[in-house]
């Protein structure tokens, strides 16, 4: 790993501090980006999003895209879990720890809104931050994108009634447009100028070059991208976090334990069923993760930019990167020795 991939934990709650001092000691920084959105999608976020992006995009050769084919079974496992277990499991751990184990701490009225939070999270399964794990877990970045695409598909069908189903909201208003130029900005922008840069490069140095040299100018990218992301994040939100210390460490257990346990169960599923590891791990990582730029964009849309719902999304990011960046780690450590020490 490079130096910076070494130290990402480190790195990334350093740009936690700095994106809360943003936030507390200079404003105008956040209120001006906040102009610079459409259907609450944040562009400079878009940017930053697509930089760590567009590095695994360039490792997607279409060529090889048939030979998903072969593994079924991958998708199988990535559907099932996303679909049929995971929002499931989201409202049922949620439900019990802010109704039964933190109501004393916690009003019933206000439990509900967190709960809608974590169900809107639980079931958006990640389609961008995605490929920042399976790039650090190397995992299979063409099977990662075939991964995700499904996910967009049934998401754009499925989102809006398991949501409306778990939380009893008659008429879910789902913002559309954010969901599409979201899939849009993170995915169709990033994959066409991997594509076109891979034909261009291929076509005038070779494929040797292409795969052993360039695409490995771009590794610290993504991690940059990842590093300034947080921070814009966290210079948004410090406000909301600083205001609700206790309640945030509260909202962040359920979810905290539900990333772990998606995981667990979609990894070892996936292994037991004889997957190769490059395409076990990106399955575990799409699972465990979210789609936080839709569940905050539909919480502030149906509950309001103040609501326990939309607090307890922006805590799903809060955790996410932290947890994912462990997930990771338990996943390297669980790959093949050969597959492991392989450069790239």
């Amino acid at each position: 790993m490079s130096f910076f991939q070494r130290y990402l934990s480190l790195w990334v709650v350093v740009c936690m501090a700095i994106g809360v001092a943003i936030g507390q000691w200079l404003p105008v920084v956040p209120q001006t980006l906040s102009r610079l959105e459409y259907a609450h999608v944040s562009l400079p976020m878009a940017v930053l999003i697509w930089l760590m992006v567009y590095p695994m995009m360039l490792k997607v050769d279409f060529a090889s895209v048939r030979q998903v084919g072969r593994h079924p079974k991958g998708l199988v496992v990535t559907c099932v879990m996303n679909w049929i277990v995971k929002p499931f499991t989201m409202f049922g751990i949620a439900w019990f720890f802010l109704h039964v184990v933190f109501r004393q701490w916690i009003a019933t009225p206000l439990a509900d809104e967190y709960i809608s939070g974590a169900v809107l999270l639980g079931a958006a399964p990640c389609t961008a931050m995605v490929f920042v794990w399976s790039h650090l877990c190397k995992g299979d970045a063409t099977y990662t994108l075939v991964q995700v695409a499904i996910n967009d598909l049934i998401l754009l069908v499925a989102y809006a009634p398991i949501v409306a189903l778990l939380l009893g909201v008659g008429g879910v208003h789902l913002p559309w447009t954010t969901l599409l130029l979201s899939v849009g900005l993170f995915v169709v922008v990033p994959l066409t100028a991997g594509i076109i840069t891979r034909h261009v490069v291929t076509h005038q140095r070779g494929d040797v070059y292409f795969n052993q040299n360039f695409v490995h100018r771009f590794d610290n990218i993504t991690t940059i991208g990842l590093l300034l992301t947080l921070i814009i994040l966290f210079a948004f939100q410090g406000e909301t976090i600083l205001s609700n210390p206790l309640h945030i460490v509260l909202i962040a257990i359920p979810l905290v334990l539900q990333t772990y346990l998606i995981f667990g169960l979609t990894y070892g599923w996936a292994r037991a069923w004889h997957l190769p590891y490059p395409i076990a791990a990106p399955a575990g990582m799409i699972g465990a993760s979210n789609f936080f730029e839709l569940a905050v964009a539909v919480a502030i849309s149906l509950f309001g930019m103040q609501s326990g719902a939309a607090l307890a999304t922006v805590v799903g990011v809060l955790v996410e990167v932290p947890v994912m960046l462990s997930l990771v780690h338990i996943a390297r450590r669980n790959a093949p020795p050969s597959y492991n020490n392989h450069k790239g």
